[in-house]
This record gives C-alpha cells, structure tokens and sequence, in this order.
C-alpha cells in the first residue's frame, strides 16, 4: 500500500464526492461506448501509422509512447495517493506493455482510452510495475480538469491531452462493457465468471476517497477495483473470494469478473522493453482489475465501532458475529485450499523473523527500547514451544485483517469480510503463503484497541473506551470460538507473539508516518510488555483517516 493510505471500504455507499458531467450536454457526449467484438479489436501494439494533425487516428509505435509520456508522468506519478515510492526521485521508465482500447480520433470529440503497464525505477534494483489508464481528448472539457496528466510535446500523443481516464464516466463505463463481453484484447484477457449477467449502461462514480488502488461504482450493482501497482502471480483479493465463492461461502462479495495481463507481456514492435519484474517464482497472470457486488447501506466496522465509543452502547453482540463470521471464512478457506502443519523448523523461522522486526523497531524509535526484552520474550516462548515438539495448522488468511476491512448490513446485521489483498507494500508471492489464522486473529483485536485508544472518551468517564475493548476483544474470540470450535485464547502464546509482531510494526509506522498517534500502540506495548496498562491522550482521528496502519514501502519488514 502507498504510504499513508487508508484502504478506504470501497464496497460500502460511498461518502465522497464523485466525478459526472457538468451539464446534459456533456453527460450526452460522455455516454458509454460499446466495444468491438473481442476478434475486432484493435492489437496492443497501437502500431496504425500517425496521421497528420486535424484528421485520421492518432495512432502509432509504442517505440516513441513512452519517452513522449515520460515528462509528464515523472511529474504526475508520484503526486498519485497509490504511488509507493514517495520520497525518492523516479531515475527511469520502462513500458512493459501498452494496449489501445479505445482509438482516439484526431480532432474529434469522442475520447481514446489507452492502458499501460510501466514500471518505475527509483533505486538500483528496485522498480514497482503501475497500471495507468490513460484517457487521450483534444482538449480536456472542464469537469474534467481536475484529471490532467499533460499534454506531450511530441510523439505520437502530441497535440493531445492525456488525463486519468477512470474520472471520465465514457471511459469508466467502457471499462464495464469490456467485462460484459469476455476475450481478449492485446495484452489484456477480460474473464466473466460463469452463470453471471452484468447489466449494460450504469452510471459509474469514482470513489475520490484516498486508497491504495481505484474504485469505480456502476449503479449501485458493482464496484471494479482497479489495482495499481501490479505483482506477478494472482493477486489473493481475485484468487480467495474465487475460492470461497466455490466452496459456497456467503461472507464475501464474490467476483462477478475481472481482467489480467499475461506474465512477461512486452510491447510489441520489437521495441526491446522490460517485462514485469517476477516477485513469485511460480509465475501466473498479472491480475488487474476486480469486479464484484456492491452492497449500498452497509458499514464498515470501524466506523460503527466508533459511533459505538462516542455514544458508549454495548457493542459485544457485534463483535460476536464479527468472530462468527471470521471463523466462517477461515473454515472455508481451509476446506477450499491446501493447508499445512508448522513444526520446529517453520516454528524457529517465524519468531526470528518477529525478533528481527523488533530490533529494526528498537533501532528507529528510541520509545521502543526498553521494553524490547519483555517483547523478545513472547518470540522465544514461541519458539521454545517448537523446539519442545508443539505445532499449528497453517493456512490461506486474509492477511490485514481489521475492522475497516468488515462491513455490516443495515438489513440484517449481517457481516462480510472483504479486500483480501493482504499487505499491498509486500510481494505477491509472501502474501500467498500458509499462516496460523492466529495472524488475522491478533489483526482484529488490534483493531478494536485502536478504536478504543483513538477515541475521544467523555468526561466523567475515564477507563470506559478500555473497558469496551476489553469486552469486545473476549465476545469477538467467544464468537469466533462457537463457530470454529477452537478458541483462539487457547493457545495464548501464538496469540501473544502475532499481537505483539502487530503491535511492534504499528509502533514504527507511527513514530515515521502519524507521530501523534504513536500513544496508541505504545500503551500496547506496555500490556505485552507485562506493565500497568496507562491511559496515554487519545489521537486526534480525522473522518478520512484509515483506521489501521498498512506498510507504505514493499521493503519495510
């Protein structure tokens, strides 16, 4: 995820502002086109020679595409929320693969849509491939200005505007009516899930609040996430609700359709162009783009968990079915997918890696220091127990698991979990392995001390936000514990070592990126450590701040 960002709930009835035409007679001229059958369309190589200014279709190599976009995009790109090298120069692109989906017509007024895959080189060896969706116009009409990428000063796009197409509501929609007819395009491949209808001419609306990737609502039937920065393998947000999806579990929007780009595509032309970087040996298609159900009127869980705090109302038959419905998705990607057993040597593996986090920890935030031995301590409890022959089952989780990542219906108080993409900032390939469910378990009582701690109590009341995630943290496992028929408190020290791993990683975001929110996990810290648990002053939370901290940087432990 890009630094700071707040994975805001996508699938809940958005509460920004939305991008639409100004006027009839621009939402005339920004109707939807329907494309070409998939046998027509167009080849990815945009190879159609250029024609003269004022006439014909701005078309041609990808050899000159990108060196033309590259002033524009050095600029624009790292001003992106998504964008996850910030702070670092971009030295370089490359163009793994480029495909026209929409030809743009010099000099008319219907607009182009073309999709990149770039990668971005900001270190020696370092370079994240990003999905660029480019909407090509001869002038940029004033609802959408606030889109501007630039107007290259030569190449193929010149006397063109380039803007980020998913604003434009005929680009978006068109995007619509690629899933709706599956097939092919260049480098593209758009999939339909089997048994599936997707109405034709909803209204799509961006989601404007910050994330790490892109969001588009059609109507109120559909939302397409538009991942950004793009890993090789399928990516666990398609790969797990597919899965669940087959196994009949009704805890997870399943996806209605989605499109992915080969591995090691390369722009055609004979252009000599680098490939996406291979972060998951295993290879597989690059997944792109994720179409599933909307589900209007419903709330995320840490916004209701909130409004619970600040009017002090029981929230433990909540959190119940919130551990019912964990242990619901947990059994069934258990059942769907292949699991595992951790003995000795996996055992060893994972609390070295807990403690060398805690150390990188110690070194960057001197508050950490003195409580690193106490911390170290639930690492080698935990090894300890694998050396003197314990084990755990191991399998798929969600892997940043909170209470932003849950909502619940207004209908029925019924919970779904979603986004199982698991740390963005990490590679594919580690968010796709086997882990104890106790990760995901540790994340959610994590979120319900976040939520307690970040809440502004009122007077006459102190120890009460304490009391309520005390409460909620026991119902949430009670929960989980009647549907699984395991408890999680059950096995306290694998419990432990997550929750204090979770624990150690929010101390280092904060003191780097929300330093007045570092009272929050610190007082943690001190529970784990084994101290008199403080009331420290609760953080000042903006309405659009994310609930729970997410690793900006791919390299970040």
């Amino acid at each position: 995820m890009s630094e700071g960002s707040i994975r805001a709930n996508p699938y809940s009835t958005p509460r920004t502002t939305v991008t639409a035409p100004d006027s009839p007679a621009d939402r005339a001229a920004d109707a939807p086109d329907r494309p070409p059958a998939p046998e027509q369309n167009a080849p990815a190589d945009i190879r159609t020679p250029a024609a003269p200014p004022g006439r014909g279709r701005a078309r041609t190599t990808t050899r000159s595409l990108l060196p033309s976009l590259v002033p524009l995009l050095r600029s624009w790109l790292p001003r992106q929320r998504w964008f996850a090298g910030k702070g670092n120069p971009i030295t370089g692109f490359s163009l793994v693969s480029a495909t026209e989906i929409l030809p743009c017509t010099a000099g008319g007024a219907a607009p182009g849509l073309l999709h990149l895959l770039v990668r971005a080189q900001q270190q020696p060896g370092t370079a994240d491939c990003y999905q660029l969706l480019i909407g090509i116009r001869s002038t940029l009409p004033p609802h959408l200005a606030h889109t501007l990428i630039g107007r290259p000063a030569e190449g193929p796009l010149h006397g063109h505007t380039v803007y980020e197409a998913l604003a434009d509501p005929r680009l978006a929609g068109l995007l619509l009516e690629r899933l709706r007819v599956p097939g092919r395009l260049g480098a593209l491949r758009f999939t339909r899930a089997p048994g599936t209808a997707i109405a034709s001419g909803l209204a799509p609306r961006v989601i404007t609040a910050e994330q790490s990737n892109s969001s588009v609502v059609y109507g109120d039937a559909y939302i397409l996430k538009v991942f950004r920065r793009i890993g090789t393998g399928v990516n666990p947000d398609l790969e797990l609700p597919l899965a669940l999806a087959r196994a009949g579990c009704a805890r997870v929007p399943h996806p209605t359709a989605w499109f992915e780009a080969d591995p090691g595509v390369e722009a055609a032309a004979g252009a000599g162009l680098a490939s996406v970087p291979a972060d998951d040996p295993a290879g597989g298609p690059l997944t792109l783009g994720i179409l599933q159900p909307f589900l209007p009127g419903s709330a995320d869980g840490w916004q209701l968990a909130l409004n619970s705090l600040s009017v002090q109302a029981d929230f433990t038959g909540a959190a119940h079915a919130l551990g019912r419905a964990t242990a619901e998705v947990h059994t069934a990607l258990a059942e769907a997918l292949p699991t595992a057993v951790l003995r000795r040597p996996q055992i060893e593996h994972i609390a070295a890696g807990m403690t060398e986090r805690l150390e990188a920890a110690a070194s960057a935030v001197p508050a950490l220091r003195p409580y690193r031995e106490p911390l170290r301590a639930a690492y080698d409890e935990l090894a300890a127990l694998g050396d003197r022959g314990r084990t755990w089952h191991a399998q798929r989780i969600h892997g940043d698991l909170h209470l932003g990542q849950a909502l619940r219906s207004a209908h029925d108080g019924r919970w779904s979990l979603i986004d199982f993409e698991g740390e963005p900032a990490r590679p594919i390939s580690e968010r796709r392995r086997l882990q104890p469910v106790a990760r995901d378990i540790a994340g959610m009582l994590r979120s319900f001390d976040y939520a307690a701690r970040t809440h502004q109590p009122a007077s006459g009341a102190p120890g009460w936000s304490r009391q309520w995630s005390r409460q909620n943290r026991a119902a949430y496992c009670g929960g989980y514990a009647e549907a699984a028929g395991t408890d999680p408190r059950d096995e306290p020290e694998l419990l432990r070592a997550y929750e204090t791993d979770k624990a150690v990683y929010e101390v280092l975001y904060e003191a780097r990126h929300r330093p007045d929110w570092l009272p929050v996990p610190m007082a943690a810290i001190r529970r784990l450590a084994g101290q008199r648990e403080e009331a420290p002053p609760p953080a000042r939370v903006p309405a659009y701040e994310r609930p729970f901290p997410t690793p900006p940087r791919r390299t970040q432990s």
